[in-house]
């Protein structure tokens, strides 16, 4: 058997699950790596901070499904990767982290930028582990199932240590591909048991999540609704897992108090609620304990037993969600048991656009933007009012950190995303404080020639944060910033920068932006307080 270095090992097993791109920052600690990873054919991607690069990664994920991976040097890279893995944690991505690192023996003598990276990452991880020589093949192959849930219950972040000489090392030439393992089904008594429940249903009601979004269970999800006229509520994460124009679909829910005002109740009035595939760490805190298991059906389909204590159910189901909501619905006869259509029409007027405004920019992009637009979205106000307003129509088009919420994600999210997609409209929608955290990352869309669309609004203030000051009657301190020109600063990386104050100009400069040959910046200004009662 041929040799190979292990950093081989290690790249072989990551194209073998799909990986094509690499995002990070070179450095002399992973430059074996990086070689290893080219050469099996992994696109290494050169970014300019870390954190952008975890997220440009995972942009990717999104839309090849491969694992995300994360390549950091020693020291202040692998520290600048912390907040991106912690969202990985949080978010369910699976990501493969990549760090180099000072070998043991010189660690003792030489104490430059050397600090324990596995302890840094161990409680934001799902595992880590220090390549060995003579354990190499294994833990890539350990990597990859843990990172993608094939061992067992959510995906999430995995972090692999290389020591320099280790990455070099010579290994026998195998890759271990050990089978994943078997899902789990519903048994037979639970079966009938919630069999029973959903023919006896009057008003069914269904909440889906991210955990739904990764087992593909939009199919099963569709067929089940429109078999028993069920109403389907998502989480963000799992907007398009029905095509939000559809009679049934009631959009997303998780942090908006005037969305809640109309689903809230249907929760409370349900008969049956099936969560399928439901991740509650997307969800504010008015969202626990809404029903109650003693007295309501509830039927939780989950990758692994739940410890959250954000709500109960009547019966818990460990296993697949597609599968599971095809077993139940079998055999039970189609009834249109329950119209929420009022319920519908209520949160469209609820969204409803003014003239212009943040509503606005969302209506008048979701219009001009083709079928199957991927949209990023930053955190702060806009985030909240634009998962509330742009209609999904595949599950995977409005990427976001739910989970974490991160500031400064939807701009190396789109890359990622255009990267991985070229075909595709990409689309990324971020205030101007979260724009500024990342504005340097536009030379990596420069660089990769990448046409995406950036919409900046712009009202230069922490919008969310000087509303919950107001809320709170507190003095405005620390929440408000300066005047910037946002489509100066794109043109400066060389892509195209735009400003505009009314419905006409964003509607040509989205169309000009879809056909151009490099990024474009809209930048839109708007009001201060023009988020207020609009969330």
């Amino acid at each position: 058997m041929t040799a190979i270095r292990a950093a081989d090992a290690l790249a072989r097993r990551l194209y073998h699950a799909g990986c094509r791109r690499a995002f990070g920052m070179p450095g002399g600690e992973v430059l074996t790596l990086i070689d290893a990873l080219e050469s099996v054919g992994i696109e290494f991607i050169l970014c300019h901070h870390e954190n952008a690069a975890g997220f440009m990664a995972e942009g990717a994920h999104h839309v090849d499904g491969a694992p995300a991976i994360l390549v950091a040097t020693v020291g202040p890279g692998a520290m600048n990767g912390v907040n991106v893995v912690a969202n990985a944690d949080q978010d369910r991505v699976p990501m493969i982290v990549l760090t180099g690192c000072v070998d043991p023996d010189e660690a003792e003598t030489y104490t430059h930028q050397v600090l324990d990276h596995r302890a840094v990452f161990a409680p934001i991880t799902k595992a880590t582990f220090t390549l060995s020589p003579g354990a190499a093949a294994v833990q890539a192959d350990k990597a990859v199932r843990i990172a993608t849930g094939g061992a067992g219950g959510r995906a999430g972040p995995v972090h692999v240590d290389v020591p320099i000489s280790v990455a070099d090392a010579q290994v026998p030439g195998e890759m271990i591909l050990r089978a994943d393992s078997a899902a789990g089904c519903i048994g037979a008594n639970a079966l009938e048991t919630a069999g029973g429940w959903l023919a006896g249903a009057r008003r069914p009601i269904m909440l889906a999540g991210l955990d739904a979004v990764n087992d593909g269970a939009g199919t099963a999800i569709k067929a089940f609704c429109e078999a028993r006229g069920v109403p389907l509520v998502t989480s963000y994460k799992g907007k398009g897992l029905m095509d939000e124009g559809h009679r049934l679909a009631l959009g997303g829910a998780g942090l908006s108090p005037r969305a809640d005002a109309h689903l809230l109740p249907l929760f409370r009035d349900a008969d049956l609620i099936i969560l399928a595939g439901y991740d509650p760490i997307e969800m504010r805190p008015g969202w626990r304990n809404v029903w109650d298991p003693t007295t309501q059906n509830v039927i939780d389909i989950v990758p692994q037993a739940n410890l959250h204590g954000m709500h109960g159910a009547t019966l818990e189901v460990v296993a697949p969600v597609g599968d599971t909501l095809d077993a139940i619905r079998e055999g039970i006869a189609p009834n249109q048991v329950w119209d929420c259509g009022e319920t519908r029409a209520a949160l469209k007027t609820a969204f409803a656009a003014e003239d212009w405004g943040p509503g606005a920019i969302v209506e008048v992009c979701r219009a001009v933007c083709p079928t199957e637009t991927i949209a990023t979205a930053d955190s702060g106000a806009h985030r909240i009012l634009l998962s509330q307003m742009w209609d999904c129509d595949v599950p995977r088009s409005l990427l976001q950190s739910s989970g974490l919420c991160t500031m400064g994600c939807a701009l190396p999210l789109a890359i990622g995303a255009k990267r991985a997609a070229p075909n595709r409209a990409v689309v990324g929608f971020m205030g101007d404080a979260g724009f500024l955290m990342v504005a340097g990352e536009l030379a990596s869309a420069a660089a990769l020639g990448l046409p995406v669309v950036f919409v900046v609004f712009v009202d230069r203030s922490l919008a969310l944060i000087e509303l919950k000051q107001r809320q709170r009657q507190m003095k405005n301190a620390g929440v408000d910033f300066g005047v910037t020109d946002h489509a100066a600063v794109a043109r400066a990386f060389g892509g195209n920068g735009v400003t505009v104050r009314d419905r006409n100009g964003l509607r040509k400069a989205m169309k000009a932006g879809l056909k151009a040959e490099t990024f474009t910046l809209i930048a839109c200004e708007i009001d201060r307080k023009a988020y207020d009662g609009r969330i």
